[in-house]
C-alpha cells in the first residue's frame, strides 16, 4: 500500500496540476456553456473515470509504451482530438435551437451518453497518460507493496480530485449559462461558444507535439 507521505505528496501534486485550467477543464466548461450544469458535472465524472482507465493501462505496464512510442502516442492523441471536434460541431449545431429555449431549463440529455462522451475524452487524453506515467511512479516504493496496486491507488486519488475540481468549474460555468440564458440571442451565442471551445481544444490537442 502507498505510504501516507507518498499519498499526500502525490495528492498535492495532482491538485496543483488539475486545478490549473487545462484540456479537461476547458472541455467541461464547454459542455456547461452548451448544455448546462448537470451534463457538465456528468461529463466531469465520465472524464475522471476515463482518466482512471489510463491509470489501469499504466499499472499494467502499457504506460511506458505510450510514453516512448510516437506511433501509439499520435494515434491516441488524434483519436481524442477528432472526438472533441465532433462534439464541438454537434454543440454548434444544437445552438441554433437554443434561442427558443431562453428562460427555460436546458433540455434533457441522456446521462449514459454524457458519461460516455466524457469517458472517451478522458481515456484518449495522451497528456494525462504521459503525466501519470512520468509523475505517479515517483511516489511509488516497491518496499510498500505491489507497484501496480500503488499506481491504482494514486490514480484513484487523482481521479477523485479531478472530479471534484472539474465539477466546481462545471457548476460555476453552468450558473453563468443560466444567467445569460435570459436572452435568446445570448443563449444561442453561448451554445456556439461552447462548441467552438471544444473544437479549438481538439485542434490544439491534435497539433501538440512530443518533447523527446
Amino acid at each position: 500500500m502507498v505510504s501516507a507521505g507518498h499519498l499526500l505528496g502525490f495528492a498535492l501534486t495532482a491538485f496543483v496540476l488539475i486545478i490549473v485550467p487545462g484540456p479537461s477543464v476547458l472541455f467541461v466548461v464547454g459542455r456547461a456553456l452548451a448544455f448546462g450544469r448537470r451534463p457538465a458535472v456528468l461529463t466531469a465524472v465520465g472524464n475522471a473515470v476515463g482518466v482512471f482507465g489510463q491509470v489501469v493501462v499504466i499499472a499494467l505496464g502499457l504506460g511506458t509504451l505510450l510514453a516512448h512510442s510516437i506511433v501509439v502516442f499520435d494515434a491516441v492523441k488524434l483519436a481524442g482530438a477528432l472526438y472533441l471536434v465532433v462534439l464541438g460541431v454537434q454543440a454548434i449545431r444544437s445552438s441554433r435551437r437554443l434561442a427558443s429555449l431562453a428562460g427555460e431549463a436546458p433540455g434533457a440529455r441522456p446521462a449514459g451518453r454524457t458519461l460516455r462522451e466524457g469517458f472517451v475524452v478522458g481515456i484518449t487524453n495522451p497528456k494525462a497518460t504521459v503525466l501519470f506515467a512520468a509523475i505517479a511512479p515517483q511516489f511509488v516504493d516497491p518496499a510498500d507493496g505491489p507497484v501496480a496496486l500503488q499506481l491504482l491507488v494514486l490514480g484513484l486519488t487523482a481521479a477523485l480530485i479531478a472530479v471534484v475540481c472539474d465539477s466546481v468549474w462545471a457548476l460555476a460555468s453552468g450558473t453563468a449559462r443560466d444567467w445569460l440564458a435570459r436572452s435568446p440571442r445570448r443563449l444561442a451565442a453561448l451554445g456556439g461558444a461552447g462548441g467552438l471551445m471544444m473544437i479549438g481544444l481538439g485542434l490544439r490537442l491534435a497539433f501538440v507535439g512530443r518533447r523527446d
